[in-house]
């Protein structure tokens, strides 16, 4: 908000808050926009979903833009972060989905919209958001619709017959491409289910990852690392998911079970919570697996140590549609067995391999992949992640914005400078 004074009675603002005296937000003067984005399913410790919502915002912020995220909580709050304004309006919690919440209350999210005085709107969730597209169009503000997920794959996890779910998505995916301007697909897997429709609005818009946070160890660290979940002839699997239906977690513990069986000394651990995690440990009990579950690991920088000492990382979610998890195993030097259902396969390549869905097909997938020279492989992994490096992916969601590019932030720049940049 660019906080300037000098306005007329219709507009006044404080000088400080970049707000009019009625409490909207102040236009801006200097070219910048405003993009305010709405999400559900996010919460403290969701992981994908908020890592990405939480870098675009910062680079739309760092190219000279103002994002504003609204998500839901348990109280209403605004807090300024590095991804710009976050707005918090209370949501109830989703019954069974291990703490999410939703944006259920159109008044108060219409209310905040309109107070916030968006020039573009980006909403993540094509269900019980959709309405926003509408409300956009009446107020001549440009919106975006970020397809996340597969919806008839999503519907499938959930048990609904293979040809009931595709109908419904078609429903579905065909009223969301004439509630808003653009959808976003953050990869051709994820747009197939747009494009047989025939949806002429469509954009693609990778995602990235952190390839400065999530990067290899040297040896030595990774051997230090290493020892702190398994022995020296053990092989490590780590399993970074939410630990939710439609992500499959289940599937570890069958590959675990099936290489133990093979008299691969395996070990798993897990870092991610969810409404499956007591079901998941009683499994593991039951059968005498050495699993180990972490819960949520907040500290991206142990996260990335984590990543960087397996052996391999498993992603065996039916319906990923870019996996930013598994993106982050490569970006540390770890190889993925990935879903062949999914998305990954075609995002991984060679640095990976795909897995039919099923624990013998993870676990023979292990076989494979541990089957290639460890140096060749997390070589290759790495080399895979940096396709994917989150610059390029604000500039692609910007683009579906229909903004052209415009100056980084003074302070950015210039704090660049310093360092040599």
């Amino acid at each position: 908000m660019n906080g300037t004074a000098g306005r007329d009675a219709d507009g006044i603002t404080d000088g400080t808050t970049g707000r009019n005296t009625d409490g909207t937000a102040d236009r801006n003067t200097d070219g910048s926009l405003r993009i305010v984005r709405l999400a559900n399913f996010v919460t403290p410790v969701s992981g994908g979903l908020r890592t990405a919502l939480r870098h675009l915002g910062a680079g739309y912020r760092a190219a000279g833009h103002r994002p504003v995220l609204v998500v839901p909580g348990e109280r209403r709050s605004e807090e300024e972060t590095e991804q710009g304004l976050v707005v918090t309006l209370p949501g109830p919690v989703l019954p069974g989905s291990g703490g999410y919440r939703l944006l259920t209350d159109r008044r108060a999210v219409a209310a905040e919209l309109t107070r916030l005085c968006p020039d573009r709107l980006e909403v993540s969730d094509r269900t019980t958001l959709r309405w926003t597209g509408d409300w956009a169009r009446r107020h001549g503000v440009r919106s975006v619709m970020v397809s996340h997920e597969s919806a008839a794959g999503v519907l499938g996890t959930w048990g609904v017959p293979g040809p009931l779910a595709a109908l419904a998505a078609d429903r579905l995916n065909a009223a969301t491409a004439r509630a808003y301007d653009t959808v976003v697909c953050t990869t051709d897997w994820a747009a197939a289910e747009f494009r047989r429709l025939g949806v002429p609005n469509l954009a693609h818009a990778p995602l990235g990852v952190d390839l400065d946070t999530m990067r290899p160890l040297s040896a030595p660290a990774r051997a230090h690392e290493r020892a702190r979940y398994a022995d020296p002839d053990q092989t490590l699997l780590v399993l970074c998911s939410r630990l939710s239906q439609e992500k499959r977690p289940e599937r570890a513990i069958e590959a675990l079970a099936e290489l133990r069986t093979r008299r691969v000394p395996a070990v798993l651990v897990v870092a991610g919570t969810g409404p499956l995690r007591e079901r998941l440990a009683a499994r593991a009990d039951r059968l005498r697996l050495p699993v180990r579950f972490l819960g949520h690991v907040s500290r991206r920088e142990a996260l990335a140590r984590l990543l960087g000492c397996a052996d391999a990382a498993l992603a065996p979610g039916p319906v990923e549609t870019f996996g930013l998890a598994a993106m982050e195993a490569l970006a540390c030097g770890t190889p993925v067995v990935a879903s062949r259902s999914s998305a990954l396969p075609g995002l991984v390549g060679l640095a990976g391999a795909a897995a039919a869905d099923t624990g013998e097909g993870f676990a023979a997938a292990v076989g494979r992949l541990l089957a290639r020279p460890e140096d060749a492989r997390r070589a290759a992994a790495r080399a895979r992640a940096e396709r994917y490096a989150w610059p390029a992916a604000v500039a692609a969601f910007l683009a579906a914005h229909g903004v052209p590019p415009l100056r980084r932030r003074e302070g950015v720049r210039d704090e660049r400078a310093r360092r040599g940049a």
